[in-house]
């Protein structure tokens, strides 16, 4: 049952007897408006050490939108959130979410969707290209893209070896405001306390990173010496769908060039720079509901004329 706060819990278990967890807005009333208009679901899809809790705010508002409301399913990714930890660390892998993902969408009985990923969730996107195409109807790509410059996920990994841990919520704005205000600057005193909170669980009072402390193995295993693999032939498996990449002017993961070239190889792609944003881009602030809202009508109006 979706509670006040517009969302409702929902709970299934992975292939290798997980007890995973999502967060789905628009579940109830919204949803048989929804069902009644065809409106597709929306599937948000978090970054590497994130939760549902980033995108409450966008879904909140996609849900709610009084001429296209949408069934919103938000994802905690094994060890993050509310869904279980893994015993086996080498479990936190691409692969092995977008299974979780396809576990998720099954339970439900959506075989068709629209997706939003941040980061680690755009990968996941990719790696959804090849394992379930059909899924796929659009695609939100925030700060991600198929080639990762080493040097964003180097600052992503000093970060994450050397995070302070905040003795209060006044204290984890301060320190992420020390670590990422440089770029950032657009946010407000409201953006950074909401980010805060989507970060952290509250343990008393006490803020506690909400993801398994194991996870980090994942990053330190990276040799970023060398060039990650790029995804071109993933990302080109999205031919058929509309994509909409958005970048942080201030990224460091994502860079302009790759998004130009995404541009120039994919037939229906759009692409928005988020000045004073660095990676990634919270997708609630600005513009960006409305512009993400954008390319869903978009995708629902060309797949009912191509119906009708």
């Amino acid at each position: 049952m979706t509670d006040a706060q517009g969302f409702a819990d929902f709970f299934y278990t992975s292939q290798d007897g997980l007890r995973l967890h999502a967060r789905l807005y628009g579940a109830e009333a919204g949803h048989e408006d929804t069902a009644r208009r065809g409106n597709r679901p929306v599937v948000c899809l978090p970054g590497l050490t994130r939760n549902a809790r980033d995108f409450h705010e966008l879904a909140l508002q996609l849900a709610n939108d009084v001429e296209n409301p949408r069934r919103i399913i938000c994802f905690d990714y094994r060890g993050r959130g509310q869904s279980a930890y893994d015993p086996t660390w080498q479990n936190y892998n691409v692969g092995m979410e977008a299974a979780d993902v396809i576990a998720g969408l099954d339970a439900l009985g959506v075989t068709e969707a629209a997706f939003v990923g941040t980061s680690r969730g755009g990968l996941i996107i990719h790696v959804l290209a090849m394992m379930r195409p059909a899924l796929i109807k659009a695609v939100v790509l925030n700060d991600i893209g198929p080639v990762i410059e080493t040097a964003g996920l180097a600052h992503i990994r000093s970060y994450l070896e050397n995070a302070p841990r905040p003795v209060d919520f006044t204290d984890a704005v301060q320190i992420q405001k020390a670590v990422h205000g440089e770029a950032f600057p657009a946010l407000s005193d409201t953006d950074w306390h909401r980010f805060v909170h989507a970060i952290y669980r509250n343990e008393a009072g006490v803020p506690v990173a909400d993801y398994d402390p194991a996870l980090l193995n994942t990053v330190l295993a990276m040799d970023l010496t060398q060039p990650l693999p790029d995804l071109w032939p993933q990302f080109e498996a999205l031919a058929s769908v509309p994509v909409l990449t958005i970048r942080g002017a201030n990224s460091r993961l994502l860079s302009a060039e790759t998004v130009d070239d995404m541009q120039r190889r994919h037939p229906h792609f759009a692409a928005v720079t988020v000045e004073g944003q660095g990676h990634a881009p919270l997708p609630e602030t600005g513009n960006l509901p409305a512009t993400i809202a954008g390319l869903l009508r978009e995708a629902q109006t060309k797949a009912s004329a191509v119906k009708g």
